[in-house]
């Protein structure tokens, strides 16, 4: 029942290790960055307001970046999934349809043996035996 048309979904995992481990780098940076500045408190509490706009800035490019990533992975593979629903609820049709035309048959088949055996019954057997086992 295929339409010939197959289809390959490829999913890519790991993504947020990436931003975790580029999170996790600028924040030992900062630290390190704090040890060995020599800059007064109040000058290095403003590079350090300065550096965490510019992480924040950065971040949030980053994240809209996958965002825009992912949607454009999804709407492909959303595109399958329907087209593999489809498919199932013809599958699902096409068996229930079957199902009815069996259970038709059988049901002629049980009235038609019914019948025979009515007629059967009717003719006195129609093998030439009596009924008292004679």
């Amino acid at each position: 029942m295929s339409t010939g048309d197959d289809h390959t979904v490829i999913i890519e995992k790991g993504h947020g290790t990436e931003i975790g481990a580029f999170l996790l780098g600028a924040l030992v940076g900062a630290g390190i960055a704090l040890l060995f500045a020599p800059a007064s408190g109040a000058d290095t509490q403003k590079r350090i307001r300065e550096h965490a706009r510019k992480l924040k800035d950065m971040t949030g490019e980053r994240v809209r970046g996958l965002r825009e990533d992912l949607g454009s992975r999804m709407a492909p593979a959303q595109g399958v999934v329907e087209q593999g629903r489809q498919i199932a609820a013809e599958a699902r049709a096409e068996l229930e349809d079957k199902l009815e035309r069996s259970k038709a048959v059988y049901r002629a088949g049980i009235d038609a043996a019914r019948e025979e055996s009515r007629r059967q019954l009717g003719d006195g057997g129609g093998n030439g035996s009596t009924t008292d086992g004679s």
